[in-house]
């Protein structure tokens, strides 16, 4: 019998780092994130990472695990979370994948061959096309190699174009087998208006939480060619670092990015199979919808 893994998906601000606490609680699990920024260590505030006082006594994996100046890919989270669940499992417990980056779970759950390790000589080839001739070339490379590929990721994220090409130039990229595992996703929704009004509230208390000077802090320390100095709500820092935007301007640039990634997040979730929508606008009758499932599945 195939191992049970649940997942709880959803854009940025929906409430999935709570729900997979509480679901963990009831379900006796841990929780492996499943957040392409939460990976890196030091990058806290920015990447609404889970404090420890937060947990509940929940077990998480995947954060914290990074240093800022080394990438992670999906090929990298699903090796990790392979690990992570096996020994979840063995302690007779029910791994649970909670985040926001969908890609990383349909990599693991849809078991993709992701093309094996990278190839360093071709990276490096792409890495200097990017320099010489700007993202612009990859993106329309990459939509020669992969135009439905090109629809599914950010086209604005050049570490993201570059992996997507190095996928497609493998031999096996559009392969995938049969699941290693008997899954549930979660997906959480709310009413757009009110998810967009929650992260604006959102990015005001990272700022108040002194996240102007955390960014400024690792800024100094990395400069801005780390990898999750690409990520929304550090990127727009740096001309303000640069003297070429305002603080306010920053603040209101992070607000509409956060927004339009949640949009990119739900169309990319809807494009997955087997997910379970659950909209949380009654927080408490979600919770129910979920646990409900769960206990004829599970238990």
């Amino acid at each position: 019998m195939k191992p049970k893994i649940v997942a709880i998906l959803g854009p940025t601000g929906v409430g999935k780092s709570k729900m997979g606490i509480e679901i963990a609680q009831k379900f006796n699990g841990e929780i492996i994130s499943a957040d392409s920024v939460q990976i890196y260590k030091e990058f806290d505030i920015g990447s609404a990472k889970i404090k420890s006082s937060e947990t509940c006594g929940i077990k998480h994996y995947a954060i914290d695990i990074v240093s800022p100046n080394e990438n992670f890919s999906a090929f990298d989270f699903v090796n990790y979370s392979k690990s992570r669940i096996n020994q979840i499992l063995e302690k007779g417990k029910t791994p649970i994948i909670v985040g926001g980056t969908a890609l990383y779970i349909k990599a693991l759950f849809e078991n993709y061959n992701l093309g094996g390790e990278k190839d360093e000589k071709l990276r490096a080839e792409l890495e200097n096309e990017l320099k010489e001739f700007g993202l612009e070339f990859l993106v329309n490379k990459l939509k020669n190699l992969a135009p439905t590929k090109a629809k599914e990721i950010d086209l604005k994220n050049p570490v993201r174009v570059i992996r997507a090409i190095e996928i497609a130039l493998s031999d096996n990229v559009k392969t995938k087998s049969e699941s290693e595992y008997d899954y549930k996703i979660f997906a959480l929704n709310r009413n757009r208006e009110v998810l967009y009004n929650k992260i604006n509230e959102r990015v005001e208390e990272m700022f108040s939480q002194g996240l102007e000077d955390e960014v400024k802090t690792l800024f100094n320390k990395y400069g801005e060619g780390v990898q999750p100095f690409k990520a929304i709500g550090y990127k727009e820092f740096i001309p303000f670092f640069k003297g070429e935007y305002t603080l306010e301007k920053v603040k209101e640039l992070i607000k509409q990015h956060s927004r339009n990634y949640a949009k990119r997040q739900l169309t990319f979730i809807r494009g997955m199979k087997d997910c379970i929508w659950i909209d949380v606008e009654n927080y408490d009758f979600a919770k129910k919808q979920i646990i409900g499932e769960l206990k004829k599945w599970l238990i």
